[in-house]
């Protein structure tokens, strides 16, 4: 049996996970190399899965506004 891999939130922020991943969306597939990878939790981002820092605005995500993301409840 493999040991699981660490998967890291960041609080307001992305899910940091240990690289290299394949991320699997319904739009299609997101491969990455690094050695870690910033997936975005937020849904704002323009490089979506892939965290590109846009959770540091203020204003509502068009997936949240548009409900493609749902809302923690």
């Amino acid at each position: 049996m493999t040991e699981p891999r660490v998967v890291r939130p960041v609080r307001n922020g992305p899910v940091l996970v240990p690289g290299p991943v394949r991320i699997e969306t319904p739009e299609g597939v997101v491969e990455s190399d690094r050695f870690m990878v910033a997936i975005c939790a937020c849904g704002r981002s323009r490089n979506y899965p892939l965290c590109d820092t846009s959770h540091r605005r203020r204003e509502p995500s068009r997936r949240h506004v548009e409900g493609e993301v749902a809302e923690p409840g």
